[in-house]
Order: C-alpha cells, then structure tokens, then sequence
C-alpha cells in the first residue's frame, strides 16, 4: 500500500500557469509509482477535466486558485483531503488559516511550504497583508513541517518564529536550449542582434519601470520583456510609455514553451528585477541554460545565484553594468551560473527530498 498524500494550493496540472504547478508536474512525474497522489485543480481553468495525469488523481474545486477566491480554494481542498490522505502538502499559507481548526479533528501530516513572504508584496492591501502574515503564522506554528525554498527564507522561519524550516528549492532542468528558428527570425528581425531578456509578471516589485527606464537611455542594447501588460493600469501605462522606443520591445505572455525558451536561450544577458518571493523560478531556469544574470540586488536572488551574478540596486547600477561588461566577465558569470543550478536546481533531486518529507 502507498503512502496517499494530497497535494493542495496550485491551479492545477498539467502545469501552465506558474512556480508551483510546474513543482507539482514533477512531483508527480518523479514520484506517482512510490506515493498515491491526488492533485487539486481548478475546475475553472480546466474545462476538460482528465481523471489522472502523471498517475496522479485529479480532484476539481469550482473556485478560482488564485486572487481571493484562492483562500476558500484551499480551504475546500484542505478538508476534502482529510477524509483519504495520510499526507497533505499546501503550497502556499492563504489557506492556512484553518490548520488550528484541522488539527483538532485529524492526526494527518502537514507539510507548508510557505512559498515567499507573500505578506510583503507591495500589490496587497493592509488588510490583505495582514491577513497573509496571520496565515503565514499558523502554518508555521500548526504544520509538522514547514518548507522553505530560500536559505533566506529559512533564516527568517528561525528568527521569526524560532522554527527550524526544511530547506528545498525549486528545479530548473525542464528549461533547454533551443535555436532561434527561421520563423521567429522573420517574425521579429531584431533577434539577430544581441538583446536582453526578461520574463515576468508586470507588478512593481519586479522593478519593470526601473528596467525600462535604463534601457531608455541605453540604445545599445535591445530588451524582450514577456509578461501580462494588459492585466493592469501599471502595465498598461508601461507599456504605452515605453512601448514606442526602437530598443524595448513588450511581449504579451507566451505560453507556448518553445518559443519562450528560444527567446530566453539566446539573449545576451538576462536582466531579474525580482525583489520578493523565494528562489524564484524564472532565476534558477535562466541559470540552467547558463546564461549571465544581472540581477536585483535583494538577499534571495544573491543567495539563489551564490553571490557569483552581477547585481543592480537602481537604473544608474545597471547602466553602469553595461557600460563596464566583457565578454570574459559575462561569459564567467554564464558560467558560475550554470554550474550552480545543475548541482542545486535539479528535478530530481527536489523531487527525492520531498519523497523524503513524504
């Protein structure tokens, strides 16, 4: 008999939205012939709803997983899991807020992993915020053991909350390396020159204005920045304000892998103004197709690059980057890169620590 576990807090799988369902495919990929794993999924975004996938069971929730309807998501799929799991493991604490509750009635094991300080994220309201850090806070004190995906985050479960947090990040090698095809050449011309790369939500904390703001005064060099401009006035203003110089160039998300990772693993330099969250699944894929980093200067993206990337605190820092960068300097940090995340940002061995967790 396999151990059940019940995995609870993404949109879903198949994996296409972000960092915790792209956890959850491989989860499933690496470990359905040791566990018995039931996956929740919003029944909202997959309309065909498959019974299994990866040997997984599939189970649908008629909510949203994420915004606000995400906590009442998590909630459902909490309960709902106690009747069969042995093993439950929330990604993320919005629905944590009832774990003081589930741990009266059920003896079942709860592994949180805690995601990034979301309480910190300058898009929510006070109310939201301090909603998030009181969930944060149960998941910590009611969960048997808590997840961290950041040393950074692991320090701060200790200082916080006096907690010894397990440390697992976040895998990398499904990103590869692809040439630039013939028709993404015709389609966009301006790849056959060297340009940078950044891909993103469009959301202050990511630094976008600062990004686009150096790259205004920096025509050397062109910039690709995927990510949902039209999902707010802060990207549509972006991009209407930025939108129109020769060197910026704003992508709609693409979803289709192959080309993302065309466009990815061919740029010059790729630019992280991430200065939130954990190890950030954008970071550690770039890493993996060893390309040089030039990124935001924050605690977890230093930790996550070891200290070995090129950092920025503001527009004049990253100017000055460019100004001052060779081809041995990138090609060292390229380098650095990848060595690092083949030996830390491997799918298999995520998956291996958290069968051991299991």
């Amino acid at each position: 008999m396999h151990k059940k576990i019940a995995i609870i807090g993404t949109v879903g799988v198949p994996a296409n939205y972000g960092g915790f369902e792209t956890l959850t495919e491989y989860l499933t990929k690496n470990l359905a012939d040791k566990f018995d794993i039931t996956v929740y999924c919003s029944s909202k975004i997959y309309k065909d709803k498959a019974s299994r996938y990866n040997g997984a069971r599939l189970k649908y929730v008629p909510l949203n997983g994420n915004g606000l309807q995400s906590i009442f998501y998590d909630i459902i799929s909490i309960f709902n899991a106690l009747f069969f799991a042995d093993v439950l493991l929330i990604l993320g604490v919005s629905g944590c807020i009832v774990l003081p509750f589930v741990k009266l009635i059920s003896n079942k094991t709860i592994i949180v992993n805690i995601d990034g300080l979301e309480w910190k994220r300058f898009k929510w309201s006070k109310p939201t915020k301090w909603f998030l850090k009181y969930s944060e806070k149960l998941a910590v004190k009611y969960a048997d053991t808590v997840v961290s995906d950041n040393r950074v985050i692991q320090q701060y479960v200790k200082k916080e909350y006096h907690l010894d947090s397990q440390l697992i990040a976040y895998g990398a090698d499904h990103a590869t390396k692809e040439q630039i095809s013939h028709d993404i050449l015709v389609k966009y011309p301006f790849l056959s020159q060297k340009y940078a790369f950044k891909v993103c939500r469009i959301e202050p904390e990511n630094n976008i204005e600062m990004i686009l703001e150096t790259f205004s005064v920096y025509p050397d060099l062109n910039i690709v920045l995927v990510g949902n401009w039209q999902n707010s006035n802060y990207g549509r203003k972006l991009k209407s304000k930025y939108g129109q110089f020769n060197n910026i160039h704003l992508f709609d998300p693409i979803y289709d892998q192959n080309i993302l990772n065309q466009l990815r693993s061919n740029c010059f330099i790729y630019v992280h103004g991430h200065n939130a969250g954990g190890t950030n699944p954008s970071l550690v894929e770039a890493m993996y197709l060893e390309l040089p980093i030039f990124a935001y200067d924050v605690a977890y993206n230093k930790e996550t690059t070891l200290y070995k990337a090129q950092y920025f605190n503001d527009s004049n820092q990253l100017l000055d980057l460019f100004k001052e960068m060779t081809s041995d300097t990138l090609k060292a940090n390229a380098n650095a890169m990848y060595t690092i995340a083949k030996d830390a940002y491997r799918w298999e061995k995520i998956t291996n620590d958290y069968a051991q967790l299991f």
